[in-house]
C-alpha cells in the first residue's frame, strides 16, 4: 500500500456526489454479489458491539463517501464502497497490533500491518473483500480492535 500514491479510481468510493448520500438500493446495485458480503461484516460488528452507530461520511472529493461504524468515541470500522467489491479499513493501536501479530490471522495482513506507516492513533490497514475468503481474517480483526 503506497501511502502517498494519488488516488485512482480503485481508491475513491463508487458514490461521488457530496449532495447525496448512499441508500442501501444504491449501494446494492454498486456491490452487486459483494453486497451480501457487506451486510456480514455490518451484522458482525452489530453483533459483537451491539452499542455501535453508523454513519455515512464524505471526507471530501478525493475519496467520496465512505461509511464508518463507530463506538462512543472511535470509528470501529470503515466500509468503502467500490464497484462490485468494497474495502474495510481498521486503525490498531499499539496493543491490538501486537495481538494481531501474534494471532493466526494471514501472514500477508501481518505484513502490511507491520509495514504500515504509525499515525498517533496508531497503525491502519484497508483490505480488498471481493469474496468470503477474507471474513474470517476481517472478523478476527474487529474481535481484536473491540478488546482494545
Amino acid at each position: 500500500m503506497a501511502s502517498e500514491a494519488k488516488t485512482t479510481s480503485m481508491d475513491k468510493s463508487v458514490f461521488t456526489n457530496k449532495a447525496k448520500a448512499p441508500t442501501e438500493k444504491d449501494l446494492v446495485n454498486a456491490l452487486g454479489n459483494a453486497y451480501l458480503l457487506w451486510q456480514d461484516i455490518f451484522n458482525f460488528v452489530y453483533l459483537k458491539y451491539p452499542a455501535a452507530t453508523n454513519e455515512w461520511n464524505f471526507p471530501g472529493e478525493k475519496y467520496g463517501w465512505s461509511f464508518r461504524i463507530k463506538d462512543k468515541k472511535r470509528a470501529i470500522i470503515y466500509l468503502l464502497p467500490r464497484d462490485q467489491f468494497f474495502k474495510v479499513a481498521l486503525v490498531f493501536g499499539q496493543k491490538a497490533f501486537e495481538e494481531i501479530i501474534a494471532s493466526k490471522v494471514s501472514a500477508k495482513i501481518k505484513r502490511e500491518l507491520e509495514s504500515a506507516k504509525v499515525y498517533a492513533e496508531g497503525r491502519g490497514i484497508r483490505l480488498e473483500v471481493k469474496d468470503k475468503k477474507i471474513l474470517k481474517d476481517i472478523t478476527r480483526l474487529i474481535e481484536i480492535k473491540l478488546a482494545h
